[in-house]
């Protein structure tokens, strides 16, 4: 639709008089002349455009978007572009999953104006609100039951080489999925450092072929209930002190990065990426967003725009492309 048009379309009733959402992603072509007066809506906005440079007011209107297509060259121009791809790829998967791609939109839109601690909060509301979503059953429903991880003697291994404090994820198994076990240990390990001041720096890694896989699938859908799975997340989870140590760690990833595998490392002050290493955020396909803290660490690194991309269309992002975009620091020929 043109940018005249969108206006009109962004206000249209977002619920059937069934409360289903209707048309939850809207591409607007940017190529045409601005609309009267600012656009606001809930549902996903995405541009494209055929141009290598936009003018004031179409940049302006592209940066109250959740994401915009376009030329290369157009995309390395700022953090709201992305290189052009099909935006129907983007339709298709939010319609496949429109309450997780309408919170997705709305929590990045938000907590990027909220101080670290609030934002994990504003993140894990609304990732409750998810799990409690018909959506997130259906993914559930395709799953399957599975037996939980049977217990891990050292899900976690720290060293202490002077003024350096070594974590490694290490439950290479089941590729450093961060269940329970493992994220107990690793936050357990993180206040080791917290608590004594002669930690300079921390070396966070993972054993075995990928650093972290994500959540333990196993897991999903196993908290008793879904507030004090909210309070599991935001005051028993990795990703706040991870945030309070990021100036002292270093992150070194390799292989598969899943979901929280890229959700964590992003808090580091610093990481360093084996050129073979992907990343990839899935959760919109669950009926989910991330919830590892990657709505909060993540744009932080490469904005709201490009991780709205990522996670709605669940697709993998090569090493360069992660260092073009700063979500790494660095490329290393050692994990």
């Amino acid at each position: 639709m043109s940018c005249a048009e969108l206006a009109g379309a962004a206000r249209a009733p977002l619920l059937d008089d069934r409360g289903r959402i209707v048309d939850p992603l809207l591409v607007v072509d940017l190529d045409t002349p601005l609309p009267d007066g600012p656009v606001r809506s809930d549902r996903v906005l995405v541009g494209i455009t055929t141009a290598d440079t936009l003018d004031e007011g179409h940049r302006n209107l592209a940066a109250t978007l959740d994401l915009t297509l376009g030329p290369a060259t157009l995309a390395a121009s700022g953090r709201m572009f992305a290189a052009a791809g099909d935006p129907e790829t983007l339709r298709a998967a939010a319609e496949a999953n429109p309450q997780a791609a309408l919170v997705l939109a709305q929590v990045l839109r938000t907590t990027g104006d909220l101080p670290v601690p609030a934002a994990l909060d504003a993140e894990s509301l609304a990732y409750s609100t998810l799990l409690g979503g018909g959506e997130f059953r259906r993914w559930l429903a395709r799953r399957g039951p599975r037996a939980l991880p049977p217990a891990s003697a050292d899900p976690v291994l720290v060293t202490r080489n002077g003024d350096v404090l070594r974590i490694t994820l290490n439950r290479p198994e089941r590729r450093n999925a961060y269940g329970r076990q493992l994220r107990d240990a690793l936050v357990d390990a993180l206040g080791i450092a917290e608590l004594d001041a002669t930690v300079v720096r921390i070396v966070l890694d993972g054993a075995g072929p990928s650093f972290c896989a994500g959540g333990d699938l196993a897991e999903f859908g196993t908290t008793p209930d879904l507030a004090t799975a909210h309070f599991v997340r935001t005051r028993a989870g990795a990703g706040l002190p991870l945030h309070r140590l990021s100036a002292r760690v270093e992150a070194r990833v390799h292989g598969s990065c899943v979901g929280a595998g890229i959700e964590l490392p992003a808090f580091a002050g610093r990481v360093i990426a084996h050129p073979a290493t992907n990343f990839r955020l899935p959760e919109t396909g669950m009926g989910l967003i991330p919830g590892a803290g990657g709505t909060v660490s993540i744009p932080r690194r490469i904005g709201r725009w490009r991780t709205l991309l990522l996670a709605l269309s669940g697709a993998p992002l090569d090493a360069a492309t992660a260092l073009d975009w700063g979500l790494v620091d660095e490329l290393s020929a050692s994990s």
